[in-house]
C-alpha cells in the first residue's frame, strides 16, 4: 500500500464553461477526499472536446496519484470521457458484451426502449474495471496504469455521490494508507481580512499542519483550520491546539464555529441579556430587522421608502449633514429618546446602483450606550450589493459593540 496520495478532479462539460450550470460535483468530491485524507491540489474544468479532455486528464496524471473525472459518460456524441481516458492512459477502447447486456436490462426495467447510441456506453479502456451503477444508466469505471489511477464517474450528481460513497472511497481505503483530514472554521465579525491576517501573524499562517487560511465574504472573514493525522482523535487534537493558539490572538473577534451564524448569535444575545433595539430602515426594509423576525418584543422598527422622509421626520435639511453624519446623529438621538440598548439607522437612496460612484448612496449607523459607529457606501437600493454589505457590516458591528460593552 502507498500512503499520502494526492488527487485532481477534472469536471467535463461545456455547459459548465458557458455558465449554464454550477459545478457542485467538484466541491462534493473535494470534501469527500478531504475527509479520508486525500489531498486535492488542483481542479480542472474542460469542455466537450476529445483532444482537450485527453490533454487535461494527462496533465492531471502528471500532477496527481489519483484523477477523478465527472461527466461525459452518456450515450450522446458529446460524451467523450471514455475515449479521452483511453487516449490519456495509452490503452484502446474495448467493447464489453456483458456490460451492454446490463445497460439493455436496465432500460428494459425502466420500461424504455434503448436506442442504438447507448451501445457506446459498453466501451471501456482496456484493463479498466467496471464500477457498477445501480442508480443510473451511465457505467462508471476505473483504470490503473503506470502513471496512476483514473476514476471516471457520471456527471449526474445523484449517481456520482452514490458511486463515490459506495465504491470509490472504499477502493481508495483499500489501495492507500489514508489518514484523516479535518477542518474547523472560526467565524469572525467586525474586523477586516488584512487586520485579521496581521493579528494572527505569519508564524501561524505559514504552518503546514494544521494549516490556517482566511476566506473573506461580504462583511465577514472566516478562519479555516485544516489538520491531517492518522486518526480522527489525533486530527481533532491538532485542531483544538491550533484553535487555542488562535484564541489568544483573535478570540475577541470570533463569534462562533463552523455552522454558527451571526444572526443566531445575536438572537441568543438579545434573549440572554434582555436587550432592546430600535431600528430605522429607509429604502431597504428588513435589511437589519430581518435578522430578528420573531423577536418582536425586543425590536421596534420603522420603515421609510426614502431617506428624504427621515430628514423631514427629524427636521434636518438634506445638505446640512452628510448621509453618514445624519445616520449617526439619528441613531444617537433615537437611542436616548427610546431608552433602548442600541439603535440602528439604515439610509439608502432608491435611485442609485453600484455604478453611481458617489459617497452618499447608503449609510448605516449604530449607537449603543458607549459609542456610535457608522459607515457610508457608494451605492443605493438598486445595487445587488446593498443588502448583503449593509446587513453584514451592521450586524457584525452591533455584535462587536455589544461584546465590548459586556466585557
Amino acid at each position: 500500500m502507498r500512503d499520502n496520495p494526492n488527487a485532481e478532479i477534472v469536471a467535463i462539460g461545456t455547459e459548465i464553461l458557458l455558465g449554464e450550470i454550477t459545478d457542485t460535483n467538484s466541491v462534493y468530491l473535494a470534501r469527500q477526499l478531504r475527509d479520508v485524507g486525500v489531498n486535492v491540489f488542483f481542479m480542472t474544468t474542460v469542455g466537450d472536446n476529445l483532444n482537450r479532455i485527453a490533454t487535461a486528464i494527462s496533465a492531471a496524471m502528471d500532477r496527481a496519484d489519483v484523477v477523478i473525472t465527472t461527466g461525459g459518460l452518456g450515450p450522446t456524441v458529446d460524451d467523450m470521457t471514455r475515449e479521452a481516458v483511453a487516449n490519456a492512459v495509452g490503452m484502446p477502447l474495448e467493447f464489453h458484451a456483458s456490460l451492454y447486456q446490463i445497460i439493455e436490462d436496465r432500460f428494459r426495467g425502466f420500461g424504455v426502449e434503448m436506442t442504438a447510441n447507448n451501445r457506446q456506453q459498453a466501451y471501456l479502456p482496456q484493463r479498466a474495471t467496471l464500477i457498477s451503477n445501480p442508480v443510473g444508466t451511465a457505467p462508471a469505471f476505473l483504470v490503473e496504469s503506470e502513471r496512476g489511477l483514473v476514476i471516471s464517474l457520471p456527471g449526474v450528481p445523484r449517481e456520482m455521490k452514490y458511486l463515490m460513497t459506495e465504491s470509490v472511497i472504499p477502493h481508495l481505503l483499500r489501495q492507500y494508507e489514508l489518514g484523516v483530514i479535518l477542518a474547523r472554521t472560526l467565524r469572525t465579525a467586525g474586523i477586516g481580512e488584512s487586520s485579521l491576517d496581521d493579528k494572527i501573524g505569519k508564524d501561524i499562517l505559514s504552518e503546514r499542519n494544521p494549516s490556517v487560511g482566511l476566506a473573506a465574504h461580504h462583511g465577514a472573514v472566516d478562519v479555516r483550520i485544516t489538520a491531517k493525522a492518522e486518526s480522527k482523535p489525533s486530527a481533532e487534537k491538532l485542531l483544538d491546539e491550533m484553535q487555542a493558539r488562535l484564541a489568544e490572538r483573535i478570540g475577541e473577534d470570533v463569534f462562533g464555529i463552523d455552522d454558527a451564524t451571526l444572526e443566531a448569535v445575536l438572537r441568543a444575545q438579545l434573549k440572554e441579556r434582555n436587550l432592546k433595539i430600535h431600528i430605522i430602515e429607509a429604502g431597504l426594509p428588513g435589511v437589519i430587522s430581518g435578522a430578528w423576525k420573531d423577536e418582536t418584543e425586543a425590536l421596534r422598527t420603522r420603515y421609510y421608502a426614502d431617506p428624504k422622509q427621515v430628514f423631514e421626520r427629524f427636521s434636518v435639511k438634506p445638505g446640512d449633514l452628510s448621509l453618514t453624519e445624519f445616520a449617526a446623529d439619528v441613531a444617537a438621538r433615537i437611542r436616548e429618546r427610546e431608552s433602548v440598548d442600541a439603535s440602528i439607522v439604515v439610509l439608502s437612496s432608491p435611485d442609485l446602483d453600484e455604478n453611481a460612484d458617489i459617497a452618499q448612496g447608503s449609510a448605516v449607523a449604530i449607537a449603543t450606550a458607549g459609542q456610535t459607529r457608522f459607515r457610508g457606501y457608494g451605492f443605493g437600493t438598486r445595487s445587488n450589493l446593498a443588502r448583503e454589505w449593509i446587513s453584514r457590516w451592521g450586524l457584525a458591528s452591533l455584535w462587536r459593540m455589544l461584546q465590548e460593552e459586556s466585557d
